[in-house]
């Protein structure tokens, strides 16, 4: 059985969730909640393989819940559910190591098999766009004044944590202690003009507004 978790502020849409994966045979629902702050302490606890996290909420955002649970349990994985379609959101989704994106509207059928997908290890997020958002972070080609400013440390922790990796895993591919690669962390952001690890998510964006891809 896929254990899965929702996370939506509607009652309602919950409602019709559980029905609809609860039918589909395969898949548990183990928790549900309407809020950003409680999803965050039981997701952890539950365990579940799949996360369906709504992006919009009152109490915050499904998409920092994806970074703020994978980073407690990176075996967890976030799909992210939303009502619209902007590059923003979608940025800081790839930002936060969600494995997929989906808009509400997607059929039943879709959604199930996207959890499906998305439990067995695979990614609903475009790779086109993906490789995009790296390659720019990588290159920097005609890339804004403060990505200049990133050291080639910096800049490949940037990287990883582009592709949704915790500080911990960070730490492991690059062969430095954990509390090193938070230091780092800390100060690319500074650097950047950023509070938090999915607003670089808005670089990103700008990056690729500002510079097409050919």
């Amino acid at each position: 059985m896929i254990r899965v978790f929702l996370l939506d502020d509607h009652e309602v849409v919950r409602r019709g969730l559980v029905d609809l994966l609860q039918a589909a045979g395969d898949i548990e629902v183990v928790g549900e909640s309407g809020s950003a702050q409680e999803a965050t302490r039981r997701i952890p606890a539950l365990r579940p393989d799949v996360a369906i996290l709504d992006a919009r909420l009152p109490d915050g955002s499904g998409i920092d819940v994806c970074r703020d649970v994978r980073a407690v349990d990176s075996s967890i994985k976030g799909l992210i559910l939303t009502s619209y379609e902007d590059d923003e959101a979608l940025f800081a989704a790839i930002m936060a190591g969600a494995a997929g994106y989906v808009l509400k509207q997607i059929r039943g059928t879709d959604l199930v098999d996207g959890i499906r997908r998305v439990a067995a290890g695979q990614s609903l997020l475009d790779p086109v766009v993906t490789q995009r958002v790296l390659e720019r972070i990588r290159h920097g080609v005609e890339q804004p004044r403060e990505l200049a400013s990133l050291t080639d440390q910096e800049r490949r922790i940037l990287e990883y944590v582009a592709e949704g990796l915790t500080n911990r895993e960070i730490a492991g591919r690059m062969f430095l202690a954990e509390k090193t690669v938070k230091n780092y962390v800390s100060s690319l952001l500074a650097k950047l003009g950023l509070e938090r690890r999915t607003q670089a998510a808005v670089l990103a964006t700008r990056l690729l507004r500002e510079h097409p891809h050919p």
